[in-house]
């Protein structure tokens, strides 16, 4: 069987889009993201396939288990993804939604770090079409934030891409040694992982994005980053400590939330935490279970986005204080979310309770107390949101809203993803037997339950204690994107008044020199005189008696109203002398300088 790159098929089957339209069209996609499935799913480790390019191969296949595991869950939820969007018609959301699948995956099997830059800046141009498609009046402005903070990732992952083969002499994606280059991309894949500071373009465009369009931006990002981070940086300490602090971070901005697609997206960064900690600490059990969450995190996270899809687009409303009574209205689309958020909060039979509890384990094993604490907090956090979430959108009374089911297509797409959150909740064996690094995990101890039941109880004591806390508020809460806009206001504050004011101050001074030089020159000798009398006027009122210096003040007025004088005289001996003699005290002078 001929094994060929599975991220060839929808790019290439993208440019076949604009010439279909209706219902061929939509089976074409469906059909193209199927292949691409079918052809993850033959691949084997060991697999490659090179393209020569400019005098160099590209390895646009790669494959071992760990990118055979992502692959295999980027190709699902591409299928997915299509399924669900269905009801787009618009030909350039199709064309791009079909390239991000195909970048991905790109990222996930490519074996050199060309081929890796390529799928990764397509992947960036993508996702600013897929939010710009969103049609608010903001999405604008979030796509162009969104672009020139991913143009600062891929420029510093270009740089430490050119650092590292300097260094070593290959191309191959691999583990990174210390230095310039490892600083550089490890910010490069950081902006994609949406480490903190570098986040804020995640829930600033998100949430702006198209209902279609959000489910996909919500897969391949920052999970393509993770993966590459695992390819990159297993085992960095520090890496974990940023993990943690982007779990509590998350999560805490989340409980603050009212637009339920922002909510979601800080629960991005706070899940992505998780990942990364695992990678971070480096053991069989961190990075598997770092790679099982991503795993488990793309089928709940992209089930979420699919739900609050589904309500932005049956009722037209995204905030949370707008929503509510929509448990009778949308019955399925309400127990995919009670799904979802079991999963995301670490129930027991759901997907993330499995992945959670292996990363938490992996910390407490290295003895990294602090770092299971803030886990352990993010869990309750985790839960904490989204029995809010899940309250305010479907069983908060509201008897004004209107509201239907979801569209066929949309009900498939959750069912179906619902479904593997419990598949790989209840039956954890099956994501254990494709882990990239084999791990003895048992998650149904008494242990485990007993901790897991500890979260809740926590959550259900806070929630007792403070449910009005956790309302939302119609006022938006500001995010470290307001001080990213705050700086490039005053960038260009500065651009466009203090500079400007330098630039008419400069242009004023060559202005009064030029006018200056051009008073000279009608007449240097009359003018050297005048120079040479105004600064000796106040030497001889001092000095000489004063009717003296009253008649050389006179002789110098009497020669100022007078200037230029006669023209004819520059053309005499002695203005002749005058410029020799002042060439040549310049000349010497100079000499004497450089001498």
């Amino acid at each position: 069987m001929i094994e060929i790159p599975p991220a060839l098929i929808p790019i290439v089957g993208a440019l076949l889009v604009p010439l279909l339209s209706g219902k061929v069209r939509k089976a074409y996609l469906l059909a193209v993201s199927v292949a691409t499935l079918a052809a993850t799913l033959v691949l084997t480790p060991g697999s490659t396939f090179t393209v020569p390019f400019l005098g160099y191969d590209l390895a646009l296949l790669h494959v071992d288990s760990l990118s055979l595991i992502v692959g295999y869950i980027f190709a699902f939820i591409g299928v997915i993804a299509i399924v669900y969007g269905m009801r787009e018609e618009r030909t350039g959301h199709h064309i791009a939604a079909l390239i991000q699948i195909g970048s991905g995956l790109g990222i996930v099997f490519a074996g050199d770090f060309l081929s890796l830059y390529i799928f990764w800046e397509a992947l960036a141009v993508t996702s600013v079409a897929l939010i710009w498609y969103g049609g608010r009046e903001d999405s604008r402005g979030a796509g162009m934030r969104y672009i020139l903070l991913h143009i600062f990732g891929g420029g510093c992952l270009l740089g430490g891409i050119a650092l590292q083969v300097a260094a070593t002499g290959s191309m191959a994606v691999g583990e990174v040694a210390p230095g310039i280059s490892s600083i550089l991309l490890l910010i490069g894949i950081g902006v994609n992982a949406a480490f903190i500071p570098l986040h804020v373009w995640l829930p600033d465009a998100y949430p702006r994005s198209s209902v279609a369009g959000g489910v996909i931006l919500c897969v391949f990002t920052t999970k393509a980053a993770i993966y590459l981070l695992a390819r990159t940086f297993p085992g960095a300490e520090a890496v974990a400590y940023m993990g943690g602090l982007m779990v509590i971070y998350g999560v805490s901005l989340a409980l603050l939330q009212n637009d339920v697609r922002k909510l979601l997206s800080y629960h991005i960064v706070s899940q992505v935490g998780y990942m990364v900690v695992g990678i971070g600490i480096g053991t069989a059990l961190g990075v598997s279970g770092g790679i099982a969450h991503l795993f488990n995190h793309i089928l709940y996270k992209g089930l979420l986005f699919m739900c609050m899809g589904a309500v932005i687009y049956t009722t037209g409303r995204h905030n949370l204080t707008e929503l509510g009574g929509l448990a009778r209205r949308m019955p399925v689309t309400m127990i995919a979310c009670v799904i979802a958020a079991a999963s995301i909060s670490g129930i027991p039979g759901f997907n993330g309770y499995i992945s959670k509890g292996m990363v938490i384990d992996a910390a407490a094993s290295m003895q990294m107390t602090g770092l299971g604490l803030l886990l352990t907090l993010g869990a309750v956090g985790t839960l904490l949101s989204f029995v809010k979430l899940t309250y305010y959108v479907f069983f908060k009374k509201n008897n004004e809203i209107e509201a239907r089911e979801a569209p066929l297509p949309m009900l498939i797409a959750m069912v179906a993803t619902a479904f593997c959150c419990i598949l790989f909740g209840v039956y954890p064996g099956l994501l254990f037997a494709i882990l990239p690094i084999p791990v003895d995990y048992h998650p149904f101890t008494a242990g485990h339950l007993i901790e897991t039941g500890g979260i809740v109880v926590v959550a259900a004591v806070i929630l007792l204690l403070g449910w009005n806390l956790f309302k939302p508020k119609e006022k938006s809460v500001p995010d470290l994107m307001e001080v990213y806009r705050l700086g490039g206001r005053g960038l260009l504050g500065f651009s466009t008044t203090a500079v400007n004011r330098v630039s008419d101050a400069l242009a004023a001074a060559r202005r009064s020199v030029i006018a200056r030089l051009g008073w000279f020159v009608q007449d240097p000798v009359m003018a050297t005189t005048i120079l040479a009398g105004t600064a000796l006027l106040p030497v001889a009122r001092a000095a000489l008696p004063r009717a003296r210096a009253a008649s050389l003040e006179e002789d110098l007025m009497r020669t100022r109203d007078e200037y230029p004088g006669n023209p004819a005289r520059m053309w005499g001996t002695g203005y002749g002398l005058l410029l020799v003699t002042l060439f040549l005290i310049i000349y010497f002078a100079v000499l004497f300088l450089i001498g």
